[in-house]
């Protein structure tokens, strides 16, 4: 496994990756994007020590995996994950679809649940996991794009047909799970193992390392709470984490970095969780202004379409707005003919507008209803 980040994080991040239960292999400076490197590194489980139970590293995967991990029901990782996904997307699901750009992120093109990015190389491993899936609705269309993605060809920022086609496989639920084991695999479960390994069982203090995981610079606030306070072992896991949160505040307050200061709100969630005493992230929870419960987190996933299919019904402008599956595959067959729309899966006025103007220009007739034929053929 690697991930390309810049040279002055390499320090960091090489402690980051070790904490979280890889060993680190190299870090190189990246051969054609100067001041980035490419980190590598691999699961310790890998190369097991002599003497070592073959059947042990299995048995860690399945606890990652199961239905009970480290004393962590499924519901319990469940909710973990769902306040992850709060911070990073403001959706308790997640959102499988959203694409971000960040003027001056040097992750460049951002997309999916809990937003990987270009720059890291880890969106390139994404698409191809999908893509290589024989039942991925989209394959088709982004196979062309994975030597870009793997070149992290920094154009991919401004490609928008790409961004409708990545919005678009939020439908698939090839890729809803591929994506749920793919960043289950980078963060939770090893999440999962730096936890244990310090002495953290609470499904809460589980969600906290998960947190950071995910955000950065674990292992730096690890060793300061510790320093501070001490070892889990001696203060108390619960003493531990509220002071490890407390920590990690100030840290993200002071930041010199503004968009960093900016995501001082996820400690301040995390220690309104531990005010109350939701050790066992007992449901349902209000974690930013949104629920979680055994309801929002059996939902489709926001911004998901399971149909209607195309061709079912004639699309046009009406209250209430259509929306749906074959309104996103609409769209996007008017963007594969280069005709500038967002693939958002809802048919608002600039979609009848563009749909009047992209028939005007064919010689059709102009009046922004895509009937079942119409539909078929842009859909195709």
């Amino acid at each position: 496994m690697e991930r390309i980040i810049p040279c002055t994080d390499c320090a960091e991040k090489t402690l980051d990756v070790e904490q979280l239960g890889f060993r680190v292999t190299s870090c190189d400076p990246h051969p054609e994007r100067p001041g980035f490197c490419v980190l590598r590194f691999e699961d310790r489980s890998a190369t097991p020590a002599a003497g070592a139970s073959l059947a042990a590293p299995a048995a860690a995967a399945r606890a990652g995996r199961g239905a009970v991990a480290g004393g962590v029901t499924a519901t319990q990782a469940a909710v973990a994950k769902a306040i992850v996904n709060l911070f990073e997307t403001g959706e308790v699901l997640g959102q499988y679809g959203k694409v971000t750009l960040i003027p001056g992120d040097t992750g460049h093109l951002t997309f999916g649940r809990s937003q990987t990015t270009l720059g890291s190389g880890n969106l390139a491993k994404l698409l191809q996991q999908y893509c290589a899936n024989p039942g991925a609705r989209f394959a088709g269309r982004l196979a062309s794009y994975l030597p870009r993605f793997l070149a992290i060809d920094e154009s991919l920022d401004d490609d928008p047909r790409l961004h409708n086609v990545l919005r678009a496989t939020a439908d698939d639920p090839v890729m809803r799970d591929t994506q749920d084991a793919f960043f289950d695999r980078t963060y939770w479960e090893p999440a999962l193992r730096a936890a244990a390994s310090l002495g953290v069982h609470t499904p809460l203090g589980v969600a906290v390392v998960y947190d950071s995981a995910v955000h950065g610079s674990w292992l730096a606030m690890r060793d300061r709470t510790t320093r501070a306070v001490g070892e889990p072992a001696a203060v108390g896991e619960q003493a531990w984490i509220d002071a490890y949160v407390r920590t990690r505040r100030a840290w993200l307050e002071g930041h010199a970095r503004a968009d960093l200061r900016q995501t001082v709100y996820r400690m301040e969630a995390f220690g309104r969780l531990i005010d109350q005493g939701f050790w066992g992230l007992e449901m349902p929870l209000v974690v930013r202004g949104r629920e979680i419960s055994s309801v929002t987190l059996a939902a489709l996933p926001p911004g998901c379409y399971d149909g209607p299919q195309p061709g079912s019904r004639p699309l046009t402008l009406a209250t209430p707005l259509a929306r749906g599956l074959d309104v996103r595959l609409l769209q996007l067959g008017l963007s594969d003919r280069g005709v500038d729309i967002l693939a958002d899966g809802i048919f608002g006025r600039t979609s009848f507008n563009l749909l009047k103007a992209w028939q005007a220009q064919h010689g059709l007739a102009a009046t922004g209803i895509a009937d079942p034929a119409l539909i078929g053929e842009l859909t195709a």
